[in-house]
């Protein structure tokens, strides 16, 4: 008799045609998955983010039993079920007298060198459930000067032939950004994205969230994430025809208790496995095909994906695992507790910080220009701030949230991802949403009492950073802005930031 060998699926690999699964034989091999502690409590996960993940585990590992498969399946509530993916992986080797190890690599290095260091002979093989081979990043990045996203992603549609016209793109234009930034306004009819009922699994995983993670952060219920593939294809067939029309104009807008506007949400059914990206830009490609959208509207979605997702994974796998660590601005303070409790009196951060405790979920601005610019200029630790996103945001993996944070967000790799920092005032928020109308501070007053904080802690970054900046043509419209203010006015915006921040230093509600 052969002896088994192992197929390794974690909770994030969610996909039938996985390459571990293609290279097993479900007529002996068995699958392994698990709900182990330490990949549920290596940062303070939301509970939302713990019950996505483990009611779909669930539910994939029954549907592979129906296929045929043996699965051995840990649950994080069996007493025999071990603490890491490796020690599962030694209990069911040891169980089942197997023969070695086949897995698709992780996503994140933590893992991928856990598993470097299990004591079994493992078999990794290439994830390919990304439009980009793992190598073509890397060959493509291989001697450039600067890695920018727009070069990338206009390699990548020529590659893939999306939205293009022969060897051009279609309409003319590489990128429909200019046409996409349109605030929003109440009067607007905005479908909301699809939410579905808990079934019998999903609850029994809802109880043990309750029961297990009770002080983990986050808003467990109502629970309306889908679990399963069938599900979230549901809820991407929905976006398709009744928000991508309206996503491009509307991308970068915020309203209060308006928490997804024409937003897909399909990024969490993406990362959990459920959907192929591919497929998912050739879907809203057929629908500016057929006239059911406009071409602004389908490149800034297809960009996002076939873009930003591949080249921020790229980035990721390029860098290595010391990437997280990086602190080009050298920010040392603390992240403020109201990132926890949305306690503050910005009503911009605590809309933002909210509606992510609630959702376990912003959008891409939201994340970007509110609680990741507010960061940038308070000088928060980077490595803090990369934490908390990964915590709190349901579609959030290694992978593709340090890319977003450490590179775009917070510039704390110096500029790898993008070529200046997203550093901004009240302003931007102020055009882009209806948040500072019922704020108690004036977004119109650059310092001084009732200043909204953005103000002055912008001007504040600017000069701390100046060493930094001063070279960057980018960057030099501002410092130009600074040097043409009078002295009195600099002097009040310094000094107002040093007021903020003392605040934050001290607990201080700001």
């Amino acid at each position: 008799m052969v002896a088994p060998r192992l197929i390794l699926v974690l909770g994030d690999q969610l996909t039938p045609t996985l390459s571990a699964l293609r290279e097993g034989d479900r007529t002996r091999d068995v699958v392994v998955m698990a709900e182990v502690r330490d990949e549920a409590t290596y940062v303070n996960h939301h509970k939302k983010k713990i019950a996505l993940i483990f009611a779909s585990m669930r539910k994939f590992a029954a549907a592979l039993e129906e296929d045929g498969w043996t699965v051995a399946y840990g649950r994080y509530d069996d007493a025999d079920t071990a603490r890491s993916i490796c020690g599962e992986l030694m209990r069911r080797h040891k169980e089942y007298d197997a023969d070695g190890v086949i897995a698709t690599i992780c996503g994140e290095w933590r893992l991928r060198q856990a598993l470097d260091d299990c004591p079994l002979s493992i078999e990794t093989l290439p994830d390919d459930r990304f439009i980009t081979p793992q190598g073509m990043f890397r060959d493509w990045a291989e001697g450039r000067k600067s890695l920018r996203m727009e070069f990338f992603y206009r390699e990548m549609r020529r590659k893939t032939g999306l939205l293009m016209d022969g060897d051009d793109p279609e309409g003319g234009e590489w990128n429909y950004d200019k046409e996409n930034r349109k605030p929003a306004k109440r009067d607007l009819l905005m479908p909301a994205p699809m939410k579905h009922e808990p079934d019998a699994v999903t609850e029994e995983v809802l109880d043990l969230v309750e029961r297990e993670f009770a002080d983990n952060p986050g808003t467990l219920r109502p629970f309306w994430f889908a679990t399963d593939a069938t599900a979230a294809k549901r809820a991407a067939s929905k976006f398709m025809k009744e928000a991508l029309p309206s996503f491009g104009d509307y991308q970068d807008a915020m309203l209060q208790d308006e928490p997804f506007l024409y937003h897909s949400i399909l990024s969490i059914y993406m990362n959990v496995g459920f959907l192929d990206p591919l497929e998912i830009c050739e879907q809203a490609q057929a629908q500016y095909r057929d006239g059911n959208a406009p071409l602004n509207a389908t490149e800034g979605y297809i960009r996002q994906i076939l873009g930003w997702r591949e080249f921020v994974r790229g980035i990721y796998d390029l860098e290595g695992p010391d990437y997280t660590s990086r602190n080009h601005l050298k920010a040392k303070r603390d992240l403020p507790g109201f990132y926890w409790t949305a306690e503050t009196d910005m009503a911009c951060m605590s809309a933002a910080i909210g509606q992510t405790l609630e959702e376990a979920y912003a959008h891409h601005i939201q994340r970007l220009m509110v609680t990741g610019t507010f960061a940038l200029l308070a000088g928060i630790d980077p490595h803090q701030v990369h934490e908390w996103y990964l915590e709190i945001y349901a579609d959030a993996y290694e992978w593709v949230e340090a890319p977003n944070v450490i590179g775009m967000s917070q510039f704390a790799d110096g500029g790898l991802v993008g070529s200046k920092p997203y550093a901004a005032s009240g302003n931007y928020i102020d055009k882009m949403s209806d948040y500072c109308r019922g704020c108690v501070y004036d977004v119109k007053t650059r310092h001084g009492e009732g200043a909204c904080p953005f103000n002055p802690l912008y001007w504040d970054f600017l000069h701390r950073n100046r060493d930094q900046f001063d070279g960057n043509p980018r960057m030099a419209q501002m410092y130009r802005t600074w040097e043409r203010m009078s002295e009195e006015k600099r002097d009040g915006a310094l000094s107002s930031a040093a007021e903020i921040l003392k605040a934050l230093d001290e607990g201080e509600r700001i």
